[in-house]
């Protein structure tokens, strides 16, 4: 088996003006992935979006948190969400690879902090999504997967500005989704 290469920061840095150039009002999800089991992945080209379940299929409802008191699952981490240019930067043009970052829905869309604040909708497909304030950060998974200097990346504070590992949401009304399908913000 070939070793995977891992991003320089030199390729990090000339890819970050890619990444800012990703739309603000009007994007497309690129990718869906659901997590059945820990450490499985499903590429889908569609999927239902539940305001109780988050992306029907995924574990994220059995699964719980260990954030929570009793172990339930956390509303607020109910979908991840990754910047398609970010992940294709630290993975490559491979939807297995993009897969490995965990995240259920890839969008080539401007995720920062200043576009979509928390409390900011998005519609996608037939359903809408609401941006929470639990942060997404890079972990040692991520680490392992993309490289050391893909982690310090996305954690650094302009990494964490433009939210490079991505975001946390919840359903906030239920629809499916297809890959393609157009990502709009919804006007506040």
């Amino acid at each position: 088996m070939a070793a995977v290469l891992h991003p320089t920061v030199d390729e990090l840095l000339r890819g970050l003006e890619q990444i800012r150039r990703s739309p603000v009002d009007e994007g497309v999800l690129e990718l869906i992935v659901r997590r059945p089991v820990a450490e499985a992945r499903e590429v889908c080209s569609t999927g239902d979006l539940s305001v109780e379940h988050g992306l029907v299929g995924d574990s994220w409802f059995a699964r719980g948190s260990r954030r929570t008191e009793d172990g339930s699952a956390e509303p607020d981490r109910q979908l991840t969400v990754m910047n398609a240019r970010a992940i294709a930067l630290f993975a490559g043009d491979d939807e297995q690879r993009w897969a490995l970052a965990g995240d259920q829905l890839y969008v080539d869309f401007d995720l920062s902090d200043q576009n979509l604040p928390a409390g900011s909708r998005v519609k996608i497909g037939d359903a809408v999504i609401e941006v929470t304030a639990a942060p997404h950060t890079g972990c040692a998974k991520f680490s392992q997967r993309f490289g050391a200097d893909a982690l310090r990346f996305v954690n650094a504070p302009e990494g964490s500005r433009l939210r490079l590992r991505g975001l946390n949401a919840r359903v906030a009304e239920a629809g499916r989704i297809s890959a393609g399908d157009a990502v709009v913000k919804v006007a506040r």
